[in-house]
């Protein structure tokens, strides 16, 4: 039932009391008025009866008028005109995109610059296509890894790229975020990965000088600066480029790359000081390459993210493909969240999330909604929206979780000793532990048991070549279709079944359908005794659904209307 506006209607005394203030309101600005001296404007009085040509002078009033008007309408025609051709321009132009399309033709190697602009930038070839710019033009390439999952964001492709470009060309892990890691769980890490790269430690700032941050922490003054303002590891780092630059003896260009939300942007950001690169908790927001200034030496090249190869696990996708959350269909966050809750510690994501125990990620999506009030029409929990939620908590900052260095140190096979070594070079080590070190001792970690432990996927594959590159949209829809095409083989397969059945029975006997029908109950009682009590609602109804189907084909068209006794228990 829909409901009611609500009544207008209210007490005399609320009715003249908010009269009596108008009167007096209206009573001010009279008073007020008068105060300044403002008069209403007195009205033309018009040429005078005695006034000699009085005739004359009206006539020449009515001509300017028509002139004036005239002017007005041939400038509204104008208008027009400029306005019907800006739209057939416009309908030309799509029509001739329209027809390209459906013709596919596609432009010849001698006009690659403008197939270059007609590119989407929001397409992965474009992506690509920066990336490889970003790499070819960096004479030292930072690798950014989350330290929560250093392993998942390393990117064999990328690394086997640089150390094998034969060029003088250098590659740096920085591992970010280390504030949301335990400090024995990050010691360890750093004692893995400088065995291959030299590695710095590194805590960025997420809130910079600009002018909407300051009207921000006016508003609020709560905000925990010492979380958000702070950055370590810049120093160290910013040192350790500077004297790679002395033993060259030239300008070096350094490029950041890496997969979405590692925060490459925020890194840039803390070592020049400001906000020079756009930062969001959406992922891929940097599309091109650009160019940030540190000093007379030294230029950063920010990057867009690494596209993540469909061919890597459920977790490896959900954590580093480029999902928009707000575009992304429902299926795909569902589908990432699972795979992230699978490999976590179900005791320690309760205690996290302080929920009661569940048996599957739907069932702790519902009591997620529940419990931070994210419902539908009728109290039915949002749940597509709460696990949009969850998938930006762990790509963001917000969710402190870690995950175990492997056993034993074993290289991938394109990083040889000699390539450890050359990576090496031109580098102060000694200086890059040291720096480390006083990071370690500056910052404040989260507690073992706060952080949740988590099982890494190993490394991600990502498609650095643009010519790889599957535009066929998300990978995720790539997996539905397969499951899809599955389903209706399989109904398909049934339905075969169905027919085959149906055949041989009507070409058997009355009697012979009476003992068909006896063996179908029987079946239908063997399989009703097998079902686990695990087995879900839906698939009880299912087979209930099914085995009424048998009987109603089994039966000849004369015993419809009877009942049949047999039946009365399945």
């Amino acid at each position: 039932a829909e409901l009611r506006k609500a009544s207008k209607r209210m007490t005399c005394h609320k009715r003249y009391k908010i009269q009596k203030k108008i009167r007096e309101h209206h009573r001010k600005v009279r008073k007020e008025a008068k105060k300044r001296g403002h008069k209403k404007p007195k009205k033309d009085p018009g040429v005078p009866n005695a006034a000699p040509f009085k005739e004359e002078l009206l006539r020449e009033a009515e001509q300017r008028k028509q002139r004036l008007e005239e002017l007005k309408q041939k400038q509204k025609l104008n208008r027009q005109k400029e306005h019907e051709k800006k739209r057939k321009l416009e309908a030309k132009k799509n029509a001739a995109k329209i027809k390209e399309k459906a013709e596919g033709k596609e432009s010849s190697g001698k006009s690659k610059g403008k197939t270059e602009k007609q590119l989407n930038k929001n397409s992965k070839k474009w992506f690509c296509r920066e990336l490889n710019k970003v790499l070819e033009a960096s004479d030292v390439v930072l690798e950014v890894l989350d330290a929560r999952d250093p392993m998942g964001c390393r990117c064999p492709q990328l690394e086997q790229a640089i150390t094998c470009s034969g060029g003088n060309k250098k590659l740096l892990l920085v591992l970010n975020k280390i504030d949301l890691v335990p400090k024995d769980n990050l010691e360890k890490w750093l004692n893995y990965l400088k065995k291959e790269f030299p590695t710095v430690a590194f805590k960025s700032a997420t809130l910079m000088k600009d002018k909407t941050m300051e009207q921000f922490t006016k508003r609020r003054a709560r905000v925990d600066l010492s979380k958000t303002s702070q950055c370590f590891g810049s120093k160290c780092l910013l040192k350790l480029l500077q004297e790679h630059g002395k033993t060259q003896n030239k300008a070096i260009q350094v490029g950041v790359v890496g997969f979405p939300n590692v925060g490459k942007s925020s890194i840039i950001n803390s070592l020049k000081g400001v906000r020079a690169c756009n930062v969001s908790i959406a992922r891929g927001v940097t599309k091109s390459m650009q160019i940030v200034h540190i000093d007379k030496q030294t230029k950063i090249l920010d990057s867009p993210s690494i596209i993540a190869d469909p061919s890597n696990s459920a977790l490896a996708l959900a954590l580093r493909s480029i999902i928009d959350t707000e575009e992304s269909g429902s299926a795909d966050v569902l589908e990432g969240v699972n795979a992230i809750i699978n490999h976590c510690s179900k005791q320690q994501v309760m205690m996290h999330y302080s929920t009661p125990d569940f048996r599957n990620t739907e069932e702790f999506l519902s009591l997620l909604a529940q419990k931070r009030g994210m419902l539908k029409k009728g109290g039915v929990p949002d749940i597509e929206n709460i696990a949009k939620l969850v998938l930006c908590d762990w790509t963001g900052g917000k969710t402190s979780y870690h995950s175990q260095p492997p056993g034993s140190q074993t290289p991938p096979p394109y990083l040889t000793e000699q390539k450890i070594a050359e990576m090496q070079e031109g580098f102060n080590l000694k200086n890059l532990e040291e720096g480390n070190s006083n990071t370690l001792q500056a910052l404040k970690y989260p507690s073992p048991a706060s952080s949740i432990t988590f099982q890494s996927a190993g490394m991600t594959n990502g498609t650095i070549e643009e010519n790889k590159v599957i535009e066929e949209g998300s990978e995720w829809k790539n997996r539905g279709r397969a499951k899809e095409e599955e389903e209706e083989e399989e109904e398909e397969e049934e339905e075969d079944d169905e027919e085959e059945f149906t055949e041989s029975d009507d070409e058997q006997d009355d009697g012979e359908e009476e003992e068909n029908d006896e063996e179908v109950t029987r079946k239908a009682k063997l399989g009703k005794q097998q079902t686990t009590p695990a087995n879900s609602e839906e698939q009880m109804a299912e087979g209930e659904h099914s085995t009424s189907l048998s009987f109603s084909l089994d039966k000849p068209a004369e015993e419809d209307d009877a009942y049949d006794f047999n039946t009365d228990y399945v």
